[in-house]
């Protein structure tokens, strides 16, 4: 069994982070284990609290993972401290980590900044370099790129200007967009578009979050980018059409749509 590790924040509502992470990577038929960077008070109509891991503790719990079971993918979600990030950087070259997905989740789903500009800069400067590819929402691509994304080109500037310090693969999830649901895949002056299907759906909780996680799922499974991507929307998609209605705010995906 191919086997994936995931670095993140708990949702003890069960909708995103390494819940949903968990869910993925389960309805993928991979092995899925998870590194808690923070532990979230939250459900589908916001979060209340948060507390941060120590980086000892999570240096430990990558420590474990690693030497036991090496997964073959990893993908790092929500990780807000500093401190937290040049410790998950250091392990993974240490161990030589393979099929990084990066989801840099610096903005809140109602708009606030998550991360602090220093934090910010570390995350550019220590953890991009590991990865293989990033997957930015519209706002997160903003603040990396400081490009006001309305259009199709201005996504197309603002994924030049992020390529300017990143050299991986850089998706932009255009869910956020007022156009359409596609999204476009940047590497190397390269673009390559993924049509996606608008779904009238407002319980949208995690889907940044699965979509990163299915991804890294198709690359342990051996998938090239490409084909890792297409999977991971075609997935996120069924999920969404499911229709899944639970709790009274933004509500969770149903992961386990294909076992109906």
């Amino acid at each position: 069994m191919k086997t994936v590790l995931t670095i993140a924040g708990s949702d003890c509502s069960g909708g995103a982070g390494i819940q949903a992470d968990l869910k993925t990577m389960a309805a993928h038929g991979v092995y899925g284990m998870s590194a808690i960077a923070a532990l979230t008070a939250q459900n589908t109509t916001g979060v209340a609290g948060i507390y941060h891991v120590s980086r000892d503790f999570l240096e430990q719990q990558l420590d474990c993972i690693f030497t036991d079971i090496y997964p073959d993918a990893v993908k790092i979600g929500m990780v807000l401290e500093k401190e937290l990030i040049e410790g998950i950087a250091g392990k993974l070259k240490q161990y030589g980590a393979k099929n990084i997905v990066l989801d840099p989740v610096m903005v809140s789903t109602s708009g606030s900044r998550l991360l602090s500009g220093d934090a910010i800069g570390t995350l550019k400067e220590v953890l991009f370099p590991l990865a293989d590819i990033i997957t930015p929402n519209v706002p997160e691509a903003e603040v990396l790129s400081g490009v006001s994304i309305r259009t199709k080109e201005d996504m197309e500037e603002a994924a030049s200007k992020i390529g300017e310090y990143f050299d991986g693969y850089i998706l932009m999830k255009g869910g956020h967009s007022v156009e359409d649901a596609n999204d476009y895949l940047f590497y190397h002056g390269k673009k390559k578009m993924f049509r996606g299907t608008r779904v009238e759906n407002e319980n949208t909780h995690g889907t940044g979050c699965t979509l990163s996680s299915a991804i890294a799922s198709n690359l342990a499974m051996g998938c090239d980018m490409e084909t890792s991507i297409q999977n991971g929307k075609e997935y996120i998609t069924g999920a969404l059409l499911d229709g899944l209605d639970l709790g009274k705010g933004s509500g969770p995906l149903n992961h386990m749509y294909r076992l109906k």
